[in-house]
């Protein structure tokens, strides 16, 4: 079997490196982290060892609301590879977080179709069938 359709057969995995390491950290543990700009008060993410608006490198990380609304989506309905297969369908989401950056995700909770645009929902940290901690998003319960 040649390397390339086995690695088809897997999901690709997040890589802590320097940069990211603390935010993949706090997902384990149930926490969005959010990296803020002790010199110009920006919020961002995805990790860097800069603020992107300033280029200071005085960021803190603070946990997020875990709040955010649906900005854009798209319901997945043929896999784009093996890995997925029994994913389907899903929904990938582009959302807003509460405290300005956006982020893309996915949907967990609930079935792909009632996902929505302005829809507001809440982080999950879950673990897949591999033991991979990865954030998603479910509908906000009232």
């Amino acid at each position: 079997m040649n390397s390339s359709r086995a690695d088809a057969s897997l999901k690709p995995r997040p890589v802590p490196d320097a940069d990211t390491g603390r935010y993949w950290e706090g997902i384990r543990e149930g926490k969005l982290l959010l990296q803020h700009c002790e010199a110009c008060g920006h919020v961002q993410l995805y990790q860097q060892s800069r603020c992107r608006a300033c280029g200071n490198e005085a960021l803190v990380h603070r946990v997020a609301s875990g709040r955010a609304r649906v900005h854009s989506f798209s319901v997945v309905h043929r896999a784009p590879g093996p890995a997925f297969k029994a994913d389907t369908p899903y929904a990938v989401l582009l959302v807003d977080l509460a405290e300005g950056p956006r982020m893309i995700s996915g949907y967990t909770g609930g079935d792909p179709s009632e996902v929505g645009f302005d829809m507001e929902v809440e982080l999950v940290c879950e673990a897949d069938a591999d033991g991979r901690v990865l954030p998603m998003f479910r509908a906000l319960r009232a």
